[in-house]
């Protein structure tokens, strides 16, 4: 079971918009440079990195008619091919970095506030994306990270 990268984001603030980037340098216990979430003296592990798979993005847009892009659900990385709640508790490989899934990034109140729509509530938008939202993961080795690079579970 392996995966591809397909798109990076960041916010380089809380409350800005994420933007796509060519390359992510991802340091192992900090975070994304160039990321809010980035703390040179150690970060909250489940801030570091998140990711979501481009296949629940389309089944979710499908489900709404909503026509969202990964980085309006402030994901750091878009995959296809892998299914990333298989991920929690495990190792994987990034790119040139080595990651761990933490737990699944289920959505929040805020974001379905953001996204709603006079069509779909902000209520739906959460129920939608339960355990469909992404993963949570932390930076175990530095590396960068590329669109076409490959995600590989290590254990």
């Amino acid at each position: 079971m392996t995966g591809k990268i397909s798109s990076l984001h960041i916010s380089p603030e809380s409350n800005v918009p994420c933007r796509a980037m060519d390359v992510l340098e991802l340091d192992a216990g900090k975070g994304i440079r160039g990321d809010h979430h980035y703390r040179d003296n150690g970060s909250v592990p489940e801030t570091e990195l998140t990711l979501i798979a481009a296949e629940e993005i389309e089944a979710f847009k499908q489900r709404t008619g909503l026509h969202l892009q990964a980085a309006d659900l402030r994901r750091n990385v878009l995959t296809n091919g892998l299914d990333l709640n298989t991920l929690v508790g495990r190792r994987f490989r990034i790119g040139d970095a080595e990651a761990e899934g933490i737990e699944l990034c289920e959505p929040c109140r805020p974001l379905g506030q953001r996204l709603a729509t006079e069509s779909v509530s902000a209520s739906t938008i959460v129920r939608e994306l339960t355990r469909r939202g992404g993963l949570r993961a932390r930076i175990l080795h530095d590396g960068l990270v590329r669109p076409g690079d490959a995600i590989i579970p290590v254990s």
